[in-house]
């Protein structure tokens, strides 16, 4: 009875022991480049305006703010030929 009841033993004491020695990676500090991409992640899921969105995903990636807006021709006649790369529209 006492050789049986040795290795169960010994492995229910291994068991428990490999679930107490738990190293949990999520208490490693992030990276840089993480937590620019984590912050990129939350600014898309916030649901801020067109400009309010680039001035902010300006600020994180630390680039010079760009005005979007519309260009200064006004309304464009439907009669204009527009030219795209070589191919006529």
């Amino acid at each position: 009875m006492k050789t049986l009841l040795t290795p169960f033993l010994l492995l229910a004491v291994t068991v428990l022991a490999g679930c107490a020695n738990h190293v949990s990676p999520e208490l490693r500090p992030y990276t840089a480049e993480e937590t620019r991409e984590l912050a990129l992640e939350a600014l898309n899921r916030r649901g801020l305006s067109f400009d309010e969105y680039h001035a902010k995903k300006a600020e994180l990636l630390g680039l010079p703010q760009k005005t979007y807006g519309f260009d200064k021709q006004g309304e464009m006649s439907a009669e204009r030929a527009v030219q795209l790369h070589g191919r006529p529209s």
